[in-house]
């Protein structure tokens, strides 16, 4: 490696547990920063919602904490726009690091962003009115005034060239990457044990100390069907409950994930279809409680209509679950069209997402197949890759 570079890090969008995958994005990425680079300098720049142990314990690392609250977005931006940059000439950085989405257009130093999706230019629609305007004029602006962007898929590039009509060359795709802990869990996972169904209380530990699924009858634990996914519109959890509701399952469905825009009209759909004995909403856990979900779940469900990147899908992969997903763009990235690790269907037809999901849960061979192929998959995407293309972008 060359010179020291000196590199700021804009989180100042970080909500712990209230900003979904991004959050994860950085906090993993900032940990593999730590683990491959002890040479530059690191200054992590918070809010008043996050706190010291975002920041890697290292000489390198710095806080930075700000003086303003992220939950509300106008003050957040406003100081994003005007005390940031200041921030950024004081410790004299060399550049500033933008992961979630937005990013000072004043600043001195030169930028670079990640774009996670184009959601707001796919569709408008899903958005209230009142934020939208700022994702157009803030997106707009970061884009254009970075001096690279990174996208976290190539669907993402796609989208950013042909929206804001940015040349490829500016533009890095950068994949996410697989905590190491989470493929450890294959070991003692359904796929691992045989994927019979379990006995009573095999499928969780029942100790005090143990993560629990909120609600469920735990004398009574039965396989379950899993789906990590925020509560929005474009995640199509109505179609899965819809879905799932057609028939009497032997299994249940539990959807592990923050309470997003569209929580009460799913809440009222379960309630109507009758189902709010077998399908669980557990909101926002910790990731120590999901690892715990993922660990168990006999077969995992994503069928989100619209993707970025698709993280949990990665996750329940090196996990060893056997994955049915939307047949779109990111997740035919990630679980590999050729590769079958995953089985795909048409996210907006309920039939497509019922036959998927019981044709693996009734067919253990193709289940052993999903989960086996599905985590060597899994295995070409790792934290300390993504780091070395990211640190890479910040330096040269």
């Amino acid at each position: 490696m060359g010179q020291m570079n000196r590199i700021g890090v804009n989180a100042l969008y970080l909500i712990p547990g209230g900003v979904g995958g991004t959050e994860i994005y950085l906090r993993e990425l900032l940990r593999a920063l730590a683990r491959i680079d002890t040479q530059n300098e690191y200054f992590v720049f918070t809010n008043l919602e996050t706190g010291a142990d975002l920041v890697p314990r290292q000489p390198n690392f710095h806080w930075k904490p700000q003086a303003v609250h992220a939950r509300f977005r106008p003050a957040r931006i406003l100081w994003e726009q005007t005390v940031l940059p200041l921030e950024a000439s004081r410790y004299r950085l060399d550049v500033l690091f933008n992961p979630g989405f937005t990013a000072p257009v004043l600043a001195r130093c030169p930028c670079v962003t990640v774009f996670h999706d184009l959601q707001h230019k796919r569709h408008p629609e899903y958005f209230r009115w009142f934020d939208l305007p700022f994702w157009r004029l803030l997106l707009y602006a970061s884009a254009h005034r970075a001096r690279r962007l990174i996208a976290v898929s190539e669907a993402t590039k796609t989208d950013l060239m042909r929206f804001y009509g940015l040349p490829a060359e500016r533009i890095q795709v950068i994949s996410h990457g697989v905590e190491p802990a989470i493929f450890a869990l294959l070991r003692d996972s359904p796929a691992q044990r045989g994927l019979a169904r379990p006995t009573t209380g095999e499928f969780l530990d029942t100790s005090p100390a143990a993560p629990a699924l909120r609600g469920l009858n735990r004398t009574q634990i039965e396989p379950y069907l899993l789906c990590v996914s925020t509560l929005h519109p474009h995640k199509n959890i109505e179609r899965l409950v819809r879905a799932y509701a057609r028939e009497k399952r032997d299994y249940r469905l539990v959807l592990a994930g923050m309470r997003g825009f569209h929580t009460r009209p799913i809440e009222e759909l379960i309630a109507r279809l009758n189902v709010s004995d077998s399908v669980e909403l557990t909101g926002w856990i910790p990731r120590e409680e999901l690892y715990h979900l993922y660990q168990h779940a006999r077969v995992f469900v994503y069928p989100s209509t619209f993707e970025g990147f698709g993280m949990p899908v990665l996750e329940a992969m090196a996990a060893g679950v056997p994955v049915a997903c939307s047949d779109i763009p990111p997740l035919r990235e990630i679980a590999g069209a050729e590769c079958g690790s995953a089985l795909f269907f048409d996210p907006l037809k309920e039939d497509a997402i019922a036959d998927a999901v019981d044709r693996i849960m009734s067919d253990e061979p193709l289940r052993r197949s999903l989960a086996a192929a599905g985590q060597e998959r899994a295995r070409e995407f790792t934290w300390e890759r993504s780091a070395e293309r990211t640190l890479a972008a910040l330096t040269d």
